[in-house]
């Protein structure tokens, strides 16, 4: 069994065209990235996936490996499937899908992901969690918030504060989603051939499809956060916590 990590890339993007390219300390975001999760222990190959020929050239540039998948994947997880597909995955390979605008994230998230897949036999799919310490985040509709069983699998992902505490004094922990996800190779090929659901067209949410369609999520936590790159402004922000 192979653990291979695939990196969706898109150019075109409605809030920060062109935001893989964008230089956070004089390098490609996609760059750290890709670097960061080669660190990860249990990985054995990291691949950028993208319908664009300058992010391809860009990975090429550095000395990453990229692949060019098609403009018509609906999602992220799509684009994996469909790269994992060119790359030639044997099915009970585990893919590992990291967003190309987590330029802080830490490779032993990566470990931790990818470990219920030793332990838990046909697991489909798992995905991470970061215990919310800035409250802002909490009602941030940029920021997916999580819900989980005492098993620890996924109840729902939302942009809304869950659970929302009917009293105002209520106090709990909020988990916030980090859009990092493992699942067999063999699941993503089920995933890529589901229809769009209702409430993930209505949350803007790919991974509320797996759950629509009767599917387990399996939620493992991290206390390692991994800050997105949404807007042009979160760069600075980033390099800051970078040591720029």
């Amino acid at each position: 069994m192979r653990i291979v990590a695939i990196i969706p890339s898109r150019y075109k993007s409605t809030r920060f065209e062109g935001k893989p390219l964008a230089l956070i300390d004089g390098q490609p975001m996609i760059r750290h990235v890709y670097e960061r999760v080669c660190f990860a222990e249990s990985i054995s190959d990291v691949f950028v996936a993208t319908d664009d020929m300058r992010i391809l050239s860009a990975v090429h540039g550095f000395g990453g490996k990229a692949i060019l998948t098609s403009p018509e994947n609906r999602s992220g997880t799509d684009r994996a499937a469909d790269a994992a597909e060119k790359i030639g995955l044997a099915m009970d390979d585990i893919v590992v899908n990291v967003q190309g605008d987590q330029p802080l994230i830490d490779s032993r998230c990566l470990d931790v992901l990818t470990s219920p897949f030793f332990s838990i036999p046909d697991l489909k799919m798992s995905t991470l969690a970061f215990r919310i310490v800035n409250p802002t985040e909490i009602t941030d509709p940029k920021d997916v918030k999580v819900v989980f069983d005492k098993d620890g699998y996924a109840l729902y992902f939302s942009r809304s504060p869950v659970p929302c505490s009917r009293d105002k004094d209520g106090d709990f922990d909020t988990y916030k989603h980090l859009g990092v996800y493992a699942y067999p190779r063999e699941f993503l090929e089920t995933y890529r051939n589901l229809p769009e659901g209702r409430l993930e067209k209505i949350e803007k949410l790919e991974q509320l499809r797996v759950l629509e369609f009767g599917h387990r999520i399996k939620v493992m936590i991290t206390g390692y956060d991994s800050p997105e790159v949404d807007l042009p402004e979160d760069i600075r922000r980033v390099e800051k916590l970078l040591g720029g």
